[in-house]
């Protein structure tokens, strides 16, 4: 199997990057929307709109785009586990911890949205609409310059 990973490997790397791009497409976007959530009355047609954007965006797109980025990243390492023995690899995969908790928060806030329990500002969505850029600019920099 591994021989055949190794083979194919490009090809690995190539979903994987397809599948970052689609996951972080989405993570820039899902805030955003709540911002503009916030300031629809609750029950409204726009609140309701924004619902259905809000589940249909992580349902469709950042949640099987996370599961795909995590097989194909998985499928690398297993092709090729000297990347573990990296310093900037295992920095990388913590800054990759982090972006899944910051998933795992807009996934909850998504839900609270959707019972009409949101209490927070918009000003907390936009602060949190810069995290996962941040992170991504970590986890290229660590990928790409490998620094230690």
């Amino acid at each position: 199997m591994q021989d055949f990973l190794l083979e194919h490997y490009a090809t690995l790397k190539a979903l994987h990057i397809i599948a970052v791009i689609s996951f972080m497409a989405g993570m820039l976007y899902l805030p955003r929307l709540f911002i503009y959530h916030v300031e629809a009355p609750k029950g409204s047609q726009m609140s309701e709109t924004f619902k259905v954007m809000e589940r249909r965006l992580l349902k469709i797109i950042i949640n099987p785009a996370f599961v795909a980025a995590l097989l194909f990243g998985g499928l690398m390492f297993w092709a090729n586990p000297s990347l573990f023995s990296n310093g900037w690899m295992h920095a990388k995969l913590f800054s990759i911890l982090l972006l899944g908790g910051v998933h795992g928060a807009f996934s909850k806030w998504r839900k609270q949205f959707e019972r009409d329990e949101n209490i927070r500002p918009a000003k907390f969505y936009r602060i949190w609409n810069e995290v996962p850029t941040v992170l991504m600019i970590a986890i290229v920099i660590l990928a790409v310059v490998k620094p230690f």
